[in-house]
């Protein structure tokens, strides 16, 4: 069973550093690709990045590209999003998401490819 779990959002000052982490205790992360996604207030979710099973290609969003980073460690069964040089337009709920199982070197930035989602962690940026 799935049960996806984000941590490692918190309150944090503009120019600071964090990183996400995304686990699973049902199943291996090793076999889907993954990505993140965040939804701010009043808004709608929206791509940040993405990778493929092995964590060798990877894709950000414009708004986040050369700030952001994800990666993996399957040994550990484990997802990352190191976020860098935070701004306080990156408030928002992070959410981690599992895409099609056996997707080999693919990665996918639609929303619409993912199936199972976590229930995100809060990332504050004050200015």
């Amino acid at each position: 069973q799935v049960h996806l779990v984000e941590s490692g959002g918190r309150l944090v000052q503009a120019g600071d550093s964090l990183r996400l982490s995304c686990t699973d205790s049902g199943i291996t992360l090793s076999n889907y690709p993954m990505g993140w996604f965040r939804q701010a207030p009043g808004q709608e979710r929206q791509f940040v990045s993405a990778c493929n099973s092995n964590g060798s290609r990877t894709n950000y969003a414009d708004s986040v590209k050369g700030r952001f980073i994800i990666s993996r460690d399957n040994a550990r069964n484990m997802v990352y999003l190191q976020m860098n040089s935070l701004k306080p337009d990156d408030t928002a709920v992070y959410y981690c998401a599992t895409g099609p199982a056996d997707s080999g070197d693919l990665y996918y930035s639609g929303a619409q490819w993912y199936d199972y989602w976590g229930r995100g962690t809060q990332v504050t940026v004050s200015s």
